[in-house]
């Protein structure tokens, strides 16, 4: 078994990912519960690779991250994606999970908050995913609010998203980033967006039109200096590809509605509500969820592309 001393760490990075970020190429960070949690087999592998092919179609590394076996990866082969494409009872792990996972051997796949800190811990600056945990609704009787939050309030790293879950309470979500100091642009687009639609009608306060823009961002951050606070670049799904608004309003209040009757709370809602979306869609909600990670997934990469040039 390993046992590491004061000061070092139990991350490990693949040989491909070292080598990158050793020799200054750019690297995206991808999440694994897409892979585990969010797709059916045979599907969910094939998506991975896909993933990983549109950064390397961009010009930079992919670098998938899971915890295997106690061991927090940063950068998995084609043996870990299979692993976490086809494991069973394999676990959904945030930030605060990491620690008894590697304590105790478990394997599992990271959140948004668990893949953001690994990543800037291994020193990758840019991470795609679909969208972002925030203020669930309710809030005000539950206090339910995903770990995203206070995970990407403390840690320096560029989140490319398609928003946040279009299930929670967005306004509420976008006043608490505000409150921990997240900065929130978005691109190409003057308001926030919807997840499965193209947009919330909430106006942002900040807009980028190129990568290099969000790289000039990145690097003032970083002359600045203070808290090691997050940027969220967020990336409107097309609205052709977008699930038609008509549809998703109702599904979701159906969906809630049975949320309420059932009792579902806590961690479990998310999942619920997200695996009703689908059903009472017919797969549609499915579709414009990977329609929009294959968006950020691509500009996530030309972002590290221009990262790594404003850098070098």
């Amino acid at each position: 078994m390993h046992t590491s001393g004061p000061g070092e760490t139990i991350i490990r990075t693949s040989p491909e990912v070292a080598e990158a970020l050793a020799g200054g190429v750019p690297v995206v960070a991808l999440e694994s519960t897409i892979i585990s949690h969010g797709l059916p087999q045979p599907r969910n592998l094939e998506v991975a690779v896909e993933l990983e092919g549109l950064v390397r179609d961009s010009g930079a590394v992919p670098a998938t991250i899971a915890v295997l076996d106690g061991v927090p990866w940063v950068g998995l082969g084609r043996d870990g994606l299979e692993r976490i494409a086809k494991e069973a009872g394999l676990r959904k792990l945030g930030f605060r999970d990491l620690a008894p996972a590697a304590a105790l051997g478990a394997s599992g796949a990271t959140t948004v908050s668990a893949t953001a800190f690994l990543a800037a811990r291994a020193g990758i600056r840019v991470f795609a995913t679909g969208g972002l945990g925030g203020v669930h609704r309710g809030w005000t009787s539950d206090q339910d609010e995903s770990a995203d939050i206070g995970t990407l309030a403390a840690t320096r790293i560029t989140v490319v998203c398609a928003g946040v879950k279009s299930i929670l309470d967005v306004p509420a979500t976008l006043q608490r980033l505000e409150t921990r100091g997240v900065t929130v642009a978005g691109y190409r687009t003057d308001t926030f967006p919807g997840f499965y639609l193209h947009t919330t009608g909430l106006p942002v306060d900040w807009r980028l039109d190129e990568p290099a823009q969000a790289a000039g961002v990145m690097r003032a951050q970083d002359r600045l200096g203070g808290p090691e606070a997050a940027l969220i670049v967020a990336n409107p799904v097309p609205e052709e590809s977008q699930l038609d608004p008509g549809l998703h309003d109702r599904v979701l209040a159906e969906a809630l509605t049975e949320a309420e009757r059932q009792g579902v709370t806590g961690q479990a809602i998310t999942p619920f509500l997200l695996d009703y979306l689908v059903r009472g869609t017919d797969g549609a909600s499915l579709e414009a969820n990977l329609a929009a990670v294959r968006g950020n997934v691509g500009l996530a990469a030309r972002i590290a592309v221009a990262w790594a040039v404003a850098e070098g």
